[in-house]
């Protein structure tokens, strides 16, 4: 079986160069396949191998003390779903156009997998107040599955959202918003800029679908869980669907 790991951090990058020949050197010796995009605000990976080339790296990455603190999304495949390994530096590592909005400095507030079942369980968050489920994600990622009762604003591209929010401004001022993704990325700075427009009521959920999906299952949504590479995407137990042949 191959473990796949999907993860980011926020954290102050300033050595791209020579820590992208480090990432790719090390996934090479441990026959790692995926992606890893650097940039000034952070990383952000997909990657897949053996079992214990995966936690050897992981081993070998927290060592440098800018991503001591990051944790990883598992799940399991039969098959390598990368064909190579690249390490790309890029401008942001989730593309948004507002440079005022920076997670490394700070992320807004999330609400557990747990909590958020409980949650749409009771028809309200714990002050009472009714939930909007924002799906953050593109349209067509949205189509593969989402929450129930979920709203999206039916985007081609993330960087499409800040506009999109802005027109349901007064519409969410007082409902608590939930927003999430696929792994969480997109929401750390979904929910800045929700709350730098006003929005203080907005929350993430924490470590996005992949993480609902590994800590509570299917409860509350329908579909799977579009992923970035060759398996497509993963049903609620995180078993690819439909499986390969």
């Amino acid at each position: 079986m191959i473990l796949n790991i999907s993860t980011y951090l926020f954290t102050p990058l300033e050595d791209l160069s020579e820590l992208r020949e480090k990432l790719l050197e090390k996934c090479l010796s441990h026959e790692l396949k995926g992606t890893i995009l650097i940039a000034p605000e952070g990383i952000n990976m997909f990657l897949a191998g053996q079992e214990q080339s995966v936690r050897d790296f992981f081993q070998w990455l927290h060592q440098d003390s800018r991503f001591a603190n990051i944790e990883t999304k598992d799940s399991w495949s039969s098959n390598q779903p990368f064909k190579k390994m690249l390490v790309k530096i890029k401008t942001e590592i989730i593309r948004m156009n507002h440079p005022s909005v920076q997670p490394s400095t700070g992320r807004a507030p999330s609400v557990k997998p747990v909590d958020l079942q409980r949650w749409l369980a009771q028809g309200h968050d714990d002050a009472g107040r009714p939930i909007v489920l924002l799906d953050t994600r593109n349209t067509f990622e949205v189509h593969y599955g989402t929450f129930d009762q979920a709203i999206h604003f039916d985007i081609p591209k993330f960087s499409d959202f800040p506009e999109a929010i802005k027109k349901h401004k007064e519409e969410f001022k007082d409902k608590t918003i939930v927003s999430f993704c696929t792994g969480g990325i997109r929401c750390e700075k979904a929910n800045l800029f929700m709350r730098e427009i006003g929005l203080k009521n907005s929350v993430q959920l924490d470590g996005g679908i992949l993480k609902y999906f590994e800590e509570v299952g299917k409860d509350h949504y329908t579909g799977d869980c579009f992923v970035f590479d060759e398996r497509v995407a993963l049903d609620p137990a995180l078993n690819e669907h439909p499986p390969a042949d």
